[in-house]
């Protein structure tokens, strides 16, 4: 499909045809990656698209720009980022695409996970800001909202601790990937790069699916309390003994747990049960 102004946005569409089923609005997911990886093929983008497609869903998924691969074990500055596409390119496609199917029915639910939820969520943010369109719903699973991991709660603390704080995102990590997306510490600061902290006055009904032993759930508390404040009508679950990713692993009860969450989340939120 194309681009907003700059090249086509690779996209793949699941379930019955856009627009041929008026009762369920069609979802655009994106997948996480930590802004480097991941795509349409991987579990979190291709086994979700299918199983909600099989719902009688439409399904569209979109392979946004990713940035530069990084070295997460050594320290980051301005000066040490490889040459590549970084923000807003990747905000860009996923707004390309999710217009693309606004133009093509009349009702949008938009989600997505990791990395993809902040883009979801910055989608959002920027087309409220600009009066662009405004999808009816997010579906939105472990993301990472804000420029810096916001401090763990003790109760989170004590979920992550031992063996299980072997493979947990820490600020160090945050702060590289976040960086490596964005480009400079000055892009850091914008909204539509990480719409944490931001004013989410006019967000639609908004889902936020946390997994149970994840750093980032950290940032999922805080996004919902500031949806939560702004008015926003959301729900938060926590996905009990889950690790971050756990819609990347079909067959798990984490993510059946999550899948039918977000299932039963998307269809309280069809057109005619608004």
């Amino acid at each position: 499909m194309p681009g907003l102004g700059g090249p086509s946005v690779r996209t793949r569409q699941y379930g019955p045809r856009l627009g041929s089923a008026e009762s369920m609005a069609p979802l655009l997911w994106v997948h996480g990656g930590a802004f480097i990886g991941g795509g349409l093929d991987q579990n979190e983008s291709h086994a979700v698209a299918l199983g909600i497609a099989a719902t009688g869903r439409p399904v569209i998924t979109v392979d946004y720009r990713l940035a530069p691969a990084v070295n997460w074990l050594k320290p980051l500055a301005e000066r040490d980022l490889k040459p590549g596409t970084r923000y807003p390119a990747a905000l860009d496609d996923v707004s390309a695409a999710l217009q693309w199917i606004a133009n093509r029915a009349p009702h949008v639910v938009l989600g997505g996970a990791s990395a993809g939820a902040a883009l979801a969520a910055a989608t959002v943010l920027r087309n409220r800001d600009s009066g662009g369109f405004r999808p009816d719903a997010l579906a939105l699973a472990y993301g990472t909202f804000h420029s810096a991991l916001p401090e763990v709660s003790p109760a989170l603390r004590r979920r992550i601790r031992g063996w299980h704080g072997i493979t947990q995102f820490r600020p160090s990590t945050v702060d590289r990937m976040n960086l490596n997306y964005a480009g400079s510490h000055a892009a850091l600061t914008d909204p539509y790069a990480f719409p944490g902290n931001a004013d989410v006055t006019g967000f639609p009904p908004t889902l936020l699916l946390d997994a149970d032993r994840d750093s980032l759930r950290s940032s999922g508390e805080k996004f919902r309390d500031e949806l939560t404040s702004a008015g926003v009508h959301t729900r938060h679950q926590v996905v009990p003994r889950s690790r971050h990713g756990f819609l990347d692993r079909p067959g798990r009860s984490a993510y059946d747990i999550g899948f039918e969450t977000i299932i039963d989340w998307l269809a309280s939120h069809d057109p005619e049960k608004s």
